[in-house]
């Protein structure tokens, strides 16, 4: 690890192969935590390459428990974290209406860092077990077309890495990583992040990685989702009839869904109980900001998953999920597949 540390003090970049090696070298549990501790906060401080930021995913996604999928069209919708904006949990509310268009999502999440309420805190409120393994997270996607993946439970390499971030008490870039990195393999993902630029990154390093379709997100206003209070920069790729892996960059407004502005402050969120009843509310129909950042952002993830030609279609489906209690049933169906899952010791 040395090397690798002298390298980064040096202001080196490594390559995606040292990158890989370096990241092998931590996930094995082969560096002291001081030398993890200054690998993350040199990378961190001069900013990660999307060679390293290639490096860094193949070799965590190889130290994660794989979960078989057999829907190839699967999509994932998350976040990074980070934005510090305190909102309702709009992606897994995202995820749930996604669900009731169709679309096979493997959800992969955590507990609250950033926010007061994560998924799994959120989930756990209506209902759904979320502390699952392998077999119990298949069983979901066999039965319910949607599971949640506990991100701690299939990243356990993760172990050598979590004791220092937390004392770091610093952003770095394992932030970007997470996404990055679904147990389920999937190849289509809306995901949303906490700056443009890591937002482009993603983009490319999931291009390099073999993604179908996806978008990657920053709003204007700070979120890491799709925004209807500002524009927000998108960041898309399809691989079909694209072999030159080219990117399209461009600015989204809510007009374009005929989402019309709305005040940010609708979207706040709190503690998991507070969180479940305005999820619920959406997922019941209820109008507002609400509903409108989650049609917002499920328009898009519906796309992504290819049951819809563009957002506008989405957004359409989107609506059908909530308005004929389809999303809602996603939810009944997730909370009963989980609580019937295999029980496994984790």
């Amino acid at each position: 690890m040395k090397d690798y540390l002298n390298l980064v003090a040096s202001g080196e970049r490594l390559s995606e192969d040292q990158a890989g090696e370096a990241m092998r070298v931590i996930m094995s549990g082969s560096a002291s935590p001081e030398e993890v501790a200054g690998f993350l906060v040199g990378v961190t401080a001069r900013g990660a390459t999307v060679d390293e930021l290639v490096g860094f995913t193949r070799t965590m996604r190889e130290f994660a428990v794989a979960v078989a999928c057999r829907d190839e069209r699967a999509i994932d919708v998350c976040g990074t974290g980070g934005d510090g904006k305190g909102t309702f949990n709009v992606s897994t509310s995202t995820a749930l209406v996604a669900a009731g268009a169709g679309a096979t999502v493997a959800k992969h999440g955590n507990r609250s860092v950033s926010s007061s309420c994560g998924s799994a805190d959120v989930l756990e409120e209506l209902g759904v077990r979320t502390e699952l393994g392998q077999r119990g997270v298949e069983h979901c996607l066999a039965e319910a077309g949607i599971a949640f993946i506990f991100a701690p439970f299939f990243h356990p390499a993760m172990k050598h890495v979590m004791p220092v971030r937390r004392s770091l008490g610093v952003r770095t870039f394992f932030t970007v990583l997470g996404p990055l990195c679904n147990p389920a393999g999937v190849r289509r993902q809306l995901i949303g992040a906490f700056s443009r630029r890591a937002a482009e990154d993603m983009a490319r390093v999931l291009v390099r990685l073999g993604a179908d379709h996806i978008v990657t997100v920053h709003s204007e206003d700070g979120l890491d989702e799709i925004s209807v209070s500002d524009s927000s920069q998108l960041y898309e790729y399809r691989r079909d009839g694209n072999p030159s892996g080219d990117i399209t960059a461009r600015v989204f407004v809510p007009d374009e869904l005929g989402l019309h502005n709305e005040e940010f402050d609708g979207i706040g969120g709190s503690t998991a109980a507070e969180n479940a009843h305005l999820m619920l509310g959406v997922l019941k129909g209820e109008p507002g900001v609400r509903r409108k950042i989650v049609l917002a952002n499920a328009a898009h993830a519906i796309y992504v998953s290819g049951l819809a030609s563009d957002a506008k279609a989405g957004l359409e489906m989107a609506s059908e999920s909530i308005d004929s209690g389809a999303a809602m049933a996603a939810l009944d169906r997730l909370r009963a597949a989980s609580n019937a899952a295999p029980r496994e010791r984790l």
